[in-house]
């Protein structure tokens, strides 16, 4: 519909009062919000964090080991970012319940949940991989994902609402050769935000994905180091460079504020320019 096709009253509406259609700046702060950001000590994990914790948002960074936890927490605190830290491995159920209970303990709630924990112990044919290799991926990538949501939301729906975002991968669009099953994983989390997010937004929790390209983290570390695999990569791009974790982290920060209320469902995809379809 064309701004000449509006009805004469709505179209001086919109003229005089721009701000009911175009949202203050200022309310995409998260001040007084509490993240929990699984796998969070690096890459796109720790971009997320940062990126939350610049707009006002108390974050909760977790890694398997406790090194890892203390550097983010030092660095993040050095950016004058409200965090918390801890120790996780949100493959065990019973450190899915710590995480959750130490965040209640210490920031009162919580309204944010970025799952981002992710494994890939397996690379090579798909039909060489094993009963194992499947179990661990789809257990850590996909069930905890599921898992942590369902303990998160009941302390969502206590502060009126909240937001879960999943991060996938450019893989669950087009597998990638030797990381079958990995792909697969984040195939599911496509399906499983749009799972959820019909039954949740009854709870004003929206639930949302971002699909990342290639980033430069130390996750993916085998394909952007690999002239070989990158210059054929770069071919299918618009943008001819991998990405940053910056630029995952801004993104998330999008999802889980005011600027996004009316994005539930979705997936987000960052990777350069990549023709991304199902």
């Amino acid at each position: 519909m064309s701004c000449l096709s509006l009805p004469l009253s709505l179209s001086k509406c919109l003229r005089t009062n721009p701000v009911g259609v175009q949202r203050n700046m200022s309310q995409s702060s998260l001040a007084g919000k509490v993240a929990i950001v699984t796998a969070s000590t690096d890459g796109i994990g720790l971009a997320a964090a940062q990126a939350l914790g610049k707009r006002g948002a108390h974050v909760v960074v977790s890694s398997r080991k406790q090194t890892n936890v203390d550097k983010a927490v030092a660095l993040l605190q050095g950016q004058n970012i409200q965090v918390t830290g801890t120790t996780c491995n949100v493959g065990e159920g019973k450190e899915r319940e710590k995480l959750v209970q130490m965040t209640l303990e210490k920031c009162g709630g919580i309204d944010i949940l970025v799952s981002n924990a992710a494994v890939n112990p397996f690379f090579g044919n798909i039909m060489d991989s094993t009963e194992d290799v499947w179990d661990k991926i789809l257990s850590v990538n996909v069930k905890s994902s599921f898992l942590m949501t369902k303990l998160v939301v009941p302390h969502m729906e206590k502060r009126g609402g909240g937001n879960v975002v999943f991060v996938s991968s450019v893989a669950g669009y087009q597998p990638m050769q030797a990381l079958g099953p990995y792909s697969v994983s984040k195939t599911a989390l496509l399906g499983l935000t749009r799972a959820l997010a019909p039954d949740l937004a009854q709870s004003n929790i929206r639930v949302n994905c971002v699909a990342p390209g290639v980033i430069k983290t130390r996750f993916s570390s085998a394909l952007w180091q690999n002239e070989d695999i990158m210059d054929e990569f770069k071919k299918q791009l618009s943008i001819k460079r991998i990405g940053e974790p910056e630029e995952i982290g801004g993104v998330i920060a999008f999802l889980c504020s005011d600027e996004a209320s009316y994005i539930t469902g979705e997936t987000i995809t960052v990777t350069g320019g990549i023709n991304c379809r199902l």
